[in-house]
Formats: structure tokens, C-alpha cells, sequence
């Protein structure tokens, strides 16, 4: 029996193929997305447009918004910052000027330059 042969009697055996990774999806966390109050939405309406006011100024933010996850129910919360470079209104999006795009309607916290508007 040659080398080869006699070290494939020893190595591991994956008799479930894939399952390794079943259980790794199963066990990763996701968060439930926060359903804003008539009074949050209308608190960040206001600041978004403060921001539409300001014109060729490009305030700078931290925007914390819901990303829905790809596979499983839920998603997760990520914090942006960046400089505003417009808002496009008709389609509901933040643009940053480093080409991130947000939709407003995801949108949990806002935070502009001086002040912080907190949305939770």
C-alpha cells in the first residue's frame, strides 16, 4: 500500500457534508428591526430637512440604520459616518459623499456635527 493510501485511513471523515456550515448560519444572531413612534418619525423628518436646507454645505453625520439580512428574518444595525452629499426625496435615500446610499425609511439615529438626535 503506497504512503498516500495509508494516510487517507486516517484522515477525518465529513459523513454529514455542509452540515458544519447549517449549524454556523442556524447560530448566527440577528437583530429585529425597531419600529419608529409617529413622534421619532416626525423628530427625524425635521432633521432631514434641516439637512435639505443646508444646501452645497454637506453637513457632516453618523447615521445609524437597519440592514436586512440576505438569508435569515431580521437584520442588523450599522453606524455610517460621512459628509451629506444630497437627499434624494422621490426615492428616499441619503447619499454620502463616499457613494453610501441609506434609505431613509431604515434610518434609527441620527447625529449632525453639533447635535444628536437619538431616535430609539
Amino acid at each position: 500500500m503506497s504512503a498516500h493510501d495509508r494516510a487517507a485511513q486516517f484522515s477525518p471523515f465529513a459523513a454529514l457534508t455542509g452540515y458544519e456550515g447549517v449549524l454556523q448560519e442556524t447560530g448566527r444572531v440577528t437583530e429585529q428591526r425597531i419600529d419608529l413612534t409617529e413622534e421619532q418619525k416626525a423628530v427625524l423628518d425635521h432633521r432631514l430637512r434641516w439637512l435639505a436646507e443646508q444646501g452645497n454645505s454637506h453637513p457632516a453625520v453618523s447615521i445609524t440604520y437597519f440592514v436586512k439580512d440576505a438569508r435569515k428574518e431580521g437584520g442588523a444595525y450599522l453606524t455610517h459616518s460621512g459628509k451629506i452629499r444630497k437627499i434624494q426625496e422621490y426615492e428616499r435615500l441619503l447619499v454620502l459623499e463616499d457613494g453610501i446610499q441609506i434609505p431613509i425609511d431604515d434610518i434609527l439615529m441620527l447625529e449632525i456635527e453639533h447635535f444628536r438626535v437619538e431616535l430609539e
